[in-house]
């Protein structure tokens, strides 16, 4: 890749970085480009800091509504952009999407791209779900190309009148930027495994069951727990983890009496959902909506199988039957049918585990999909060459 290539990638928040695009990013440096990385000043910036080459330009972006800090926001990305003479701009996440579009076509950024990673407006009614919508019709108009990161997600949009086959794309199999196996790999962990079976009361034998995500409504997190409460008292060696933020007061009020049932563990965040993985036998992610589903190929690369809902990006991730298992949101029955099927027949459990650990060494390794991007970044400016 030219050494004078300039990238600007932007998202909302530093953690999405670092958690989503930091290897992705790395790989870009490395091969020689000139990157900038912007998000919100709040929050941890050191692993990104840490990559050499890299510029990290902190710009606040505000992820709910905010007009007047919208409006400065959008000023100072258009003097980045216009001050910086960037070849791209590539964004993701929806706020940072809708700012970068704007500020990018204003500063005549040449190749202007986004990636939609889950719609907001999908669990939305009336009016706010239109305004949503029309934020992403925007976004696709002011940009060069946009993507979607799974091919659900884009026959989604295109069915809602959001764009076409040519003007959002999917790069390989999916996903926003692939999985990094060296991080996600079990083998360092194994001679750690008794030792954090320990530290949560699990034994040798015990079934565990993992979600890690937003501890909220839309990631049918409240599902999982009634549907773990009617078969903890029937399976006395079966655990459920929780790992993630609680985002919601609602459920954080619940948070109270989960932490009365036996053998739930709430861990909250996490820099090392790996470590949990490694003592599990399934990854549950009953959502109503949902983006690709990254820790799905996470888990995946730690052999670990999900139970999953038919929502698009979830189906893209989940081979039904084949890498995990595919139910209906909402449902805590076939929730349950689908633990105890896992609980009771654990030789098919590990299987579908394999499955998703090969399906993720082939389509999903993060050189592999950075590549592919760098591919595509080479293709759109040949596109746009004077």
């Amino acid at each position: 890749m030219d050494s004078q290539l300039k990238i600007a990638r932007v998202v909302t928040v530093p953690f999405f970085l670092d958690n989503q695009l930091r290897e992705q990013i790395k790989y870009l440096v490395d091969s020689g480009a000139d990157v900038t990385a912007v998000a919100s000043e709040q929050g941890d910036w050191s692993r990104m800091k840490a990559i050499d080459g890299l510029t990290c330009t902190p710009i606040n972006i505000a992820r709910q509504p905010s007009p007047i800090n919208d409006l400065i926001s959008l000023v100072k990305l258009y003097r980045l952009f216009k001050a910086g003479s960037f070849d791209i701009v590539h964004s993701a996440t929806p706020k940072a999407g809708l700012l970068c579009a704007i500020a990018a076509k204003l500063a005549n950024v040449p190749v202007r791209l986004h990636t939609f990673t889950g719609q907001v407006w999908v669990e939305k009614r009336g009016v706010t779900r239109k305004l949503f919508r029309f934020i992403d019709k925007v976004i696709l108009k002011l940009n060069s190309q946009c993507y979607a990161d799974s091919r659900g997600q884009q026959q989604f949009l295109i069915s809602q009148g959001i764009g076409c086959n040519n003007s959002i794309k999917v790069i390989g199999s999916g996903s926003l930027s692939g999985v990094d196996l060296e991080r996600f790999n079990i083998i360092p962990w194994q001679e750690q495994q008794a030792s954090i079976q320990s530290e949560l009361g699990i034994k040798e034998g015990d079934f565990v069951v993992t979600f890690i995500g937003r501890i909220s409504r839309e990631k049918g997190v409240v599902e999982l727990v009634s549907a773990f409460k009617c078969l903890q008292k029937k399976y006395e060696r079966l655990h459920l983890i929780l790992i993630g933020p609680c985002e919601e007061k609602s459920v954080e009020a619940e948070l109270i009496y989960w932490a009365d049932i036996h053998r739930l563990h709430y861990i909250g965040s996490t820099k090392k959902p790996e470590k949990y993985l490694a003592v599990s036998n399934l990854l549950c992610l009953p959502s109503y909506r949902e983006g690709f589903g990254t820790v799905v190929i996470e888990a995946a690369a730690m052999k670990v199988p999900t139970l999953g809902t038919k929502i698009y990006g979830l189906i893209d991730a989940i081979q039904d039957e084949v890498t995990g298992i595919l139910i209906e949101p909402r449902n805590i029955k076939q929730l349950k049918i689908a633990i105890e099927k896992l609980i009771h027949n654990r030789d098919y459990c590990k299987q579908l585990g394999e499955q998703a650990f090969i399906r993720c060494q082939t389509e999903f390794d993060c050189k592999k999909v950075s590549q592919w991007v760098n591919d595509e970044y080479k293709t759109l400016l040949g596109k746009n060459s004077p």
